[in-house]
């Protein structure tokens, strides 16, 4: 199980090929059965909650990456102080 999660371009692959799979079918049933006025309207309503939903998970895992980018360096400064401070009070005592 851990191979196929190891090559990046495989998981792409093949989740771009479910998701168009996914968008064929799903543009075939709703064109064989056409959306009533009022069903437009709740359509509307959802795909915009949706999209929402997209933008907060997007933005999130941005967010999550940057902080995960920065945490190193961080670390090597508070690594950094600890050490010259520790050579200050050494160099005093």
């Amino acid at each position: 199980m851990s191979g196929e999660i190891d090559s990046p371009l495989l998981v792409f692959a093949v989740s771009f090929v479910v998701l168009w799979l996914a968008a064929r079918v799903g543009s075939f049933v709703a064109g064989r059965r056409g959306l009533a006025e009022e069903e437009r309207e709740d359509f509307g309503l959802i795909v915009a909650a949706v999209l929402t939903l997209l933008g907060l998970l997007i933005g999130f895992s941005f967010s999550m990456a940057t902080s995960r980018y920065d945490q190193p360096s961080s670390s090597r400064t508070s690594t950094a102080r600890a050490a010259a401070w520790s050579a200050w009070r050494h160099k005093i005592s």
